[in-house]
């Protein structure tokens, strides 16, 4: 009987799906799993890389299997020494390095909770995960190891050279004992510094589940050397970008440091990776920074996540790699429902879609009253779950063919004289001009229509009325003559969230505060 790793078809992956053939991918069953076993320790003789870390600065670094497995097991016999019980939490705020994965792997071996954390996070960030998830430690470097000790006092560990040194001669195996119930990481969505975003707490049942992401959303398949650039302190990052593809036993690429497009490049010629999933804004830094011609590549497999990916940057890829980036939808709270299938040579990619739901799942576009929404027509994305309907918390449509497209975000929707505008779709029009590297529209106040639309951009070119007048005619002609933006401020930088999406939020807040000082 084949698995469910051997089929690559969307009709094969329609046919056969069942959560049952998920189980068959690993050693564990739905008693006893754990998750530093299924990605680590169960491929520690294959002799495969299983980690190339690429940095920012400095040499790159490959980890194998069997390094990763010894490690992590000797990890998790320190943390035995030292009194960490099972079901308590471990902090992790490191770079993408040996000691990140030995760490990670290693508390999840032990029975403990993995917390990873951003490695920007200032003392207001820490401090506010920190009190939420109660570390009994918390796992750092020497630059951060001040701000962190001013939190959790004495519960910190240095994570270097010295430490790794001095965990050698503990035994390089752990008998794991968790059941699949049990919690194996805390996960906290990306919000803002100063606002607490709600942590999701993942058993390590969840690998399994996130298997359909992996086999359907970003196509991973045995063989495959797949990169993911996020960072591991997010879901993108360390859930479709390492446990899953450690899962099968592939060898991945992670990025380490202040991220330069033209570095990610070059790393995924020299490494010959060839299965790519990465945020919207990597791939638009990727086109912005002019060297995507400098190097050849072996891709056959490119996806995203995060935001809708505007026009221009989906030819710049196709253009660049020959092929089509795959969307890939959802949120950490929900997982992955919506997919184009990367590798699927049945799957026709429909650019500006979300492609279609994953097998096993149903998605629909609901409006306010919970009736389904004609064709054409957009609400609430809603997915089934025990026989409940979701919301996704995002807007949506469905075209003719059974293609959703995004809509943007509920509290995204900008209403003007009665007409709904999608700051999704303003964007990307606004994209398309030559001289716009990166946009973002909100609605600000107007005490004719209610709201108007304000467009920021980043450009080389300065703001005038000329260069004004010619966004707001793109947007007029691409679009509709109602759904222009009638402000334009060119600006030097977006702000974004530590995962890399537009923060219209916090640009909300900063036209309400203008307003205040100059209404004073």
């Amino acid at each position: 009987m084949k698995k469910l790793t051997e089929y690559t078809s969307y009709a094969d992956a329609q046919a056969h799906f069942s959560n049952d053939k998920l189980w068959e991918l690993f050693d564990g069953n739905r008693e006893v799993l754990n998750i530093g076993h299924e990605c680590v320790d169960r491929h520690a003789a294959s002799g495969r890389d299983a980690v190339i870390v690429v940095r920012a600065e400095g040499a790159d670094e490959t980890i194998t299997y069997a390094e990763l497995a010894a490690d992590s097991s000797r990890f998790a016999n320190h943390l035995v020494s030292r009194g960490i019980e099972p079901g308590q939490r471990v902090a992790i705020m490191l770079e993408p390095s040996r000691a990140f994965y030995v760490a990670m792997f290693g508390v999840i071996k032990s029975g403990a909770i993995a917390v990873p954390l951003f490695t920007l996070f200032g003392p207001d960030g820490i401090r506010l995960r920190v009190k939420d998830c109660q570390p009994a430690l918390l796992v750092t470097n020497d630059e951060k190891q001040e701000v962190a000790r001013s939190i959790v006092g004495d519960s910190v560990l240095v994570f270097d050279r010295d430490f790794l040194a001095s965990i050698q001669p503990l035994p390089s195996t752990f008998e794991v004992k968790t059941r699949a119930d049990d919690l194996a990481v805390f996960q906290y969505t990306s919000g803002t510094t100063r606002e607490l975003p709600d942590a999701v707490k993942h058993s390590h049942r969840a690998l399994v589940t996130l298997m359909v992401a992996a086999l359907y959303g970003t196509g991973l398949r045995p063989g495959d050397r797949f990169f993911c650039p996020s960072s591991p302190a997010w879901g993108h990052g360390l859930w479709h970008g390492t446990l899953a593809p450690l899962a099968l036993g592939l060898t991945i690429g992670a990025y380490a440091g202040r991220f330069n497009p033209e570095r990610l490049l070059h790393a995924l010629s020299e490494h010959c990776f060839t299965n790519m999933s990465a945020a919207a804004t990597h791939y638009r830094m990727m086109r912005n920074s002019g060297a995507a011609d400098r190097y050849t590549y072996t891709l056959k497999k490119l996806s995203f996540t995060g935001e809708p990916i505007d026009d221009e940057t989906a030819n710049f890829v196709h253009q660049t790699f020959g092929l089509e980036v795959c969307s890939m939808y959802g949120t950490t709270e929900i997982g992955v429902v919506l997919v184009s299938y990367p590798g699927a040579p049945d799957f026709p990619v429909r650019r500006g879609s979300l492609g279609k739901a994953v097998p096993g799942t149903q998605v629909v576009v609901q409006d306010a009253e919970g009736r389904l929404c004609p064709v054409g027509t957009s609400g609430q994305l809603m997915v089934l779950r025990r026989g409940q309907w979701i919301p996704t918390k995002d807007l949506g449509r469905i075209d003719s063919e059974g293609y959703f497209h995004h809509g943007g975000r509920a509290d995204d929707v900008i209403i003007s004289a009665g007409w709904t505008m999608s700051a999704v779709e303003i964007e990307n029009v606004i994209l398309m001009h030559p001289d716009v590297l990166e946009a973002a529209a909100i609605g600000v106040p107007d005490e004719l229509r209610g709201q108007v639309v304000k467009a920021f951009v980043v450009s080389k070119r300065a703001g005038s009325e000329t260069f004004t007048e010619e966004i707001q005619n793109l947007v007029r002609n691409k679009l509709s003559q109602h759904e222009y933006p009638r402000h334009v401020a060119v600006v030097a930088e977006l702000p974004k969230t530590p995962a890399g999406k537009v923060h219209r939020k916090k640009l909300r807040e900063q036209e309400v505060a203008a307003a205040a000082v100059a209404s004073t």
